[in-house]
């Protein structure tokens, strides 16, 4: 990815990047398939974060009240998360800047005091045998790792690690903001995976050696270990006031999701792929309003299995990375199927590019059908993993729209690629639009009519 990001420093993402590294015949269609993977993934990402969110709130509310968490006031907190970040991305965008400096202080010193807290506190510490070398299934009686393998047991376990370092693309969408974007960019991209990896580690290790009771940690009244582990270190209030550091540090991730999200969703939508309808940005508040409330709308209706499943969260974090990862594999692919088809930037793999580039698509195909399979036991209605569901709905629909109508008429993100290549910030929602307007872009628009011409 940091290649592909280095030879082709655009904001507009892996729909962009589609477009640009397959032959000219050939890239609307992978665009096609990109963009909607794409947007299955941001969709479920918002879902992920928020929905994990209310879950956290709803579990917090638990300590010192007589508040019982259902499935039902779960869902309500939730439609209140996505309210308020459906509000701030349509009404505040100028306040954006200054949500996102303090959500980098709160997740660096923040969570990296916490940290450290944990640990200085904690009255007693597990042994390194314990953090390291224990194995514990928890999917149920007999778990998977009897049914099946603890290998597979453990390959299930890779989720939330895959899950949370998505966003491979983060860097590319602030490129043409950056200086020498085709050397910046992909650093980015390799310091964003290096720094989760260490302070990811760090906090895991802190909260599994600062384990006081583990039994009772993993059968946890207040159903969430974390949270447990916080109670037994600085007693309820500590643990309350811990929690509330840590919700607040979700609650920026779920606003920035959604800013993201509605962003894709309106490019998107410029290109005809969603309704025109979508196609708008308010002249006074300068926001695409209505992929904004689209994307809050979307997640939401995404968490509502979860009024009849327990395994709701796991589900929305496998639709989000498989969507996200299938939409990065497929630039990734095309990539090392066509090698000669773009010109690498000054950070290239060299000869281990297309070996690379292969281990990354199998890596992604063994994960889209791992992330598929049940991981509670016994498989019930309550504990169905639906991610096959909603993955094979978007393909369906990608693939076979694709083959009905929209090969006809649709050419993917060119308008959008020849205004950044002239100077257009297209990752600002209403930039392209401008620059019509003072006919910036009449040449590209003759371009593409004549392309959709010769499709027909």
């Amino acid at each position: 990815m940091a290649e592909i990001v280095s030879a082709v420093p655009t904001s507009g993402g892996p729909y962009f990047w589609a477009a640009m590294l397959a032959p000219e015949k050939n890239a609307a269609f992978a665009s096609w398939i990109t963009g909607w993977f794409n947007l299955l993934g941001q969709v479920a990402v918002t879902t992920g974060i928020t929905f994990g969110l209310a879950e956290l709130i709803s579990t917090t509310a638990t300590l010192n009240s007589g508040y019982t968490a259902t499935a039902g006031r779960t869902i309500g907190i939730y439609a209140a998360l996505l309210f308020s970040h459906a509000m701030i991305n349509s009404f505040g965008v100028h306040i954006l800047r200054y949500l996102n400096n303090s959500s980098i202080i709160l997740h660096s010193l923040g969570v990296g005091s916490l940290a450290i807290a944990v640990l200085a506190k904690a009255p007693t510490h597990q042994n390194a045998k314990f953090v390291f070398a224990t194995f514990y299934d928890g999917s149920g009686d007999p778990g998977w790792s009897v049914r099946a393998s603890p290998a597979y047991l453990a390959a299930c376990g890779v989720l939330m690690s895959q899950y949370t370092i998505t966003g491979f693309d983060a860097s590319a969408h602030l490129s043409e903001e950056t200086r020498n974007a085709a050397w910046s960019a992909p650093l980015g991209v390799m310091t964003s995976i290096g720094v989760s990896a260490v302070f990811g580690f760090f906090l895991l290790c802190a909260l599994l050696f600062s384990i006081q009771d583990f039994p009772n940690t993993v059968s946890s009244a207040v159903g969430q270990p974390v949270t447990q582990i916080l109670v037994d270190v600085f007693g309820t209030d500590g643990a309350i006031a811990l929690m509330t550091l840590i919700m607040v540090c979700v609650w920026h991730c779920g606003l920035f999701s959604m800013t993201s999200n509605s962003r894709m969703m309106f490019a998107f939508s410029r290109d005809g792929a969603l309704p025109h309808f979508f196609n708008q940005v308010d002249a006074r508040f300068q926001s695409p309003i209505r992929t904004v409330w689209l994307a809050a709308t979307l997640s939401f209706c995404l968490a509502l299995p979860s009024l009849g499943s327990s395994v709701a969260f796991a589900a929305a974090t496998s639709i989000a990375t498989i969507g996200l990862y299938i939409s990065y594999g497929i630039p990734i692919l095309i990539a090392v199927i066509y090698p000669g088809g773009y010109t690498k930037g000054p950070f290239h793999l060299g000869i281990a590019s297309r070996g690379i580039g292969l281990v990354a698509v199998l890596w992604i195909g063994f994960i889209t059908i791992i992330f598929c399979l049940p991981t509670e036991n016994p498989v019930t209605s309550q504990t169905l993993n639906y991610t096959p569901v909603a993955v094979g709905i978007i393909a369906l629909y990608a693939f076979g729209s694709w083959f009905l109508w929209a090969r006809k008429w649709f050419t993917g993100p060119i308008r959008q690629i020849e205004a950044e290549q002239a100077g257009v910030d297209i990752a600002h929602p209403g930039a392209y639009e401008e620059a019509e307007e003072v006919g910036a872009v009449d040449k590209i628009d003759a371009t593409v009519n004549a392309h959709r011409a010769e499709l027909s």
